[in-house]
């Protein structure tokens, strides 16, 4: 084990109905840590009659046990316990985010807190929720009752960029709503799913409310058709999110996708050019450039293209590329090789159709090994260029000038994606009325700028649904209407 690993009770098995079983098959997934390409930890995976297994055990938890019937405290005391667990293995869950998917260290400390915040935010809303509303007729006479109930079984489909945050967004409101949950983790990044297992299992979730399996896409696509899943909840590319919404479209499955982004940060005339410059040099680092809501398109009128290039390429200059491990770092590596390579080829296709490279665009010098691809900035990028519109999950932004705000709107606008999107203007009134008319599921102000803890998702292909937040437990709750001759007891007393 590398000075930076983490001890896993069980890699060589599966989490289903409580237990660490065998998997059907023998087979491994090899993780490799992406500054360094040696192996990092290796983990079973799972086979179709694993994914069989886990829905018979997960059904089985909620129609006949006791885990859809127990009150939303009960459940909020065992979100409590996982959210107080999961900041115990912080130290565990940094190492796995860094050496899973390369970002750096100084960073990934603040991984296991996001999830744990998110454990105890749902725990809280469970006092607070109207699950149940008394509502008078429109008929007149009687009692009317609007319950929401869980919807039932949930396959939880988590990507490999921030596989614990995103797991927690999905598994909490799962949970408290009285799901049972599959979660599927990916072979590039398993290690957080065994860590949520572990705590589980320690904590006595009960048996089949929770099942955690690593799987490739073939075995994943069984999951997602399995007539004993009620509702797929995906994060991932669009690609595969459309894919995945036409199996559940098949059978009426419900579904909740949150996908890709070609984010926009428009700057208005007023704003400082140097400003922005640091603003989105910060966020191009986060996560290497693997954010599906990071500012990618910078839009900015014509007369200031120039300049801001100039302050873009200064800001560049400063960061330091090299091993998340080493405190001076600020860029880290690409979470794996062909990702490093579908960057590479997404900046040659940058130049080859016009658009001037200014700086980065190959591995950095000096580093050997390791996923590295330079911070890359593009000029005069045309907006209906492959990389203006095509997701690249890297360190890569693209200057598009526009003839003003009317044209900066619809340049932002002019995307399949709807993901997230930025004003830059020092005028709170101007921030609202362009981002008013920007069609994106988030925009803030200044600032590559997301919140979980209210509500995220995007417009257009950007996803369906919400996470975070009350929103965000919405897509694991059925609303059912009760009109009765009277109020029951309970809401009678």
């Amino acid at each position: 084990m590398s000075e930076h690993g983490i001890h896993l009770r069980h890699p060589d098995k599966i989490f289903i109905g409580g237990e660490w079983v065998q998997p059907a098959g023998g087979s491994r997934f090899t993780v490799l840590s992406p500054h360094t390409e040696t192996p990092y930890i290796s983990v079973a995976e799972a086979e179709a009659d694993d994914i069989d297994r886990a829905v018979a055990a997960a059904r089985a938890a909620f129609d006949t046990g006791p885990w859809s019937r127990t009150t939303h405290a009960e459940r909020a005391a065992y979100l409590g316990q996982i959210a107080a667990k999961l900041m115990e293995r912080t130290q565990d869950l940094a190492s796995a985010w860094t050496n899973q998917m390369g970002i750096v260290a100084s960073a990934a400390q603040f991984g296991a807190p996001s999830a744990a915040g998110t454990f105890a935010a749902y725990a809280e809303l469970a006092a607070t929720y109207p699950f149940e509303e008394r509502m008078d007729p429109s008929y007149g006479g009687g009692s009317a009752l609007l319950v929401r109930e869980p919807v039932g079984v949930v396959a939880a489909i988590v990507p490999w960029n921030a596989p614990m945050t995103l797991m927690a967004n999905k598994v909490a409101p799962a949970l408290l709503a009285g799901c049972t949950v599959i979660v599927k983790v990916s072979p590039e990044a398993p290690i957080e799913g065994y860590i949520l297992a572990e705590i589980c299992e320690e904590i006595g979730l009960p048996a089949g409310v929770l099942a955690v399996l690593t799987a490739d896409r073939e075995v994943s696509e069984r999951l997602v058709r399995h007539p004993g899943v009620d509702k797929v909840s995906f994060t991932g590319s669009t690609a595969a999110g459309r894919r995945i919404a036409s199996l559940c479209g098949e059978r009426i499955a419900r579904c909740s996708l949150e996908l890709g982004g070609k984010s926009a940060a428009v700057i208005l005339d007023d704003y400082p050019l140097e400003t922005v410059a640091q603003s989105l040099t910060q966020s191009l680092m986060l996560m290497s450039g693997q954010v599906c809501a990071s500012l990618t398109r910078v839009i900015v009128s014509k007369d200031r293209h120039d300049a801001l290039i100039e302050a873009l390429a200064e800001a560049f200059s400063a960061i330091t590329v090299g091993d998340p491990y080493d405190p001076s770092t600020m860029l880290g590596p690409l979470a794996m090789e062909r990702q490093r390579d579908r960057v590479l080829g997404y900046i040659r296709q940058g130049s080859d159709q016009g658009a001037r490279l200014v700086c980065g665009g190959g591995r950095p010098a000096g580093l050997d090994k390791g996923w590295f691809v330079e911070p890359t900035l593009f000029a005069n990028v045309d907006n209906g260029s492959t990389i203006a519109q095509e997701e690249i999950f890297g360190p890569v932004l693209s200057v598009i000038p526009a003839q003003g705000e009317e044209d900066a709107v619809r340049i932002a606008n002019d995307t399949i994606y709807g993901l997230n999107n930025a004003v830059f203007t020092t005028d709170i009134d101007a921030a609202y009325r362009v981002g008013r008319r920007l069609r994106s599921g988030t925009v803030g102000q200044n600032a590559f700028r997301t919140d979980f803890g209210i509500a995220f998702g995007g417009f257009k292909q950007s996803g369906l649904g919400r996470e975070g937040g009350k929103e965000g437990l919405l897509p694991y709750l059925e609303t059912k209407l009760l009109l009765l001759d009277g109020d029951p007891a309970h809401v009678a007393a």
